[in-house]
């Protein structure tokens, strides 16, 4: 199994402006698309609301499975539904790929 772990950090003063924004756009859109994309395992959201920061993880069935649908067009749409929150936070989404070694 992998993960993708996106992350997003808040501007200083802007910590919570946009948050409950961000998690109703991860209920109502992200998570729904994300569920129908092959290979697609898991989805955690977290959120450090003092920090000013959130992190998606996506859990896929295979690597492949993950560079696939970062191939197409679904990780690209998925981030650009973050844009209307452009402007509170201090660099756009970056991302990173872990292989899952333990899960419980």
């Amino acid at each position: 199994m992998h993960a993708r772990v996106t992350v997003l950090e808040w501007k200083m003063g802007q910590k919570h402006e946009g948050m409950e924004e961000m998690i109703q756009l991860l209920h109502d859109r992200i998570v729904p698309t994300a569920k129908q994309q092959q290979g697609f395992k898991g989805f955690l959201g977290l959120l450090d609301r003092r920090g000013g920061k959130a992190m998606a993880i996506t859990l896929w069935e295979m690597e492949t499975d993950l560079r696939a649908n970062e191939a197409s067009c679904y990780y690209r749409a998925q981030l650009a539904e973050l844009a209307p929150l452009s402007d509170l936070y201090t660099t756009p989404p970056y991302r990173e790929v872990y292989e899952v070694v333990v899960q419980e």
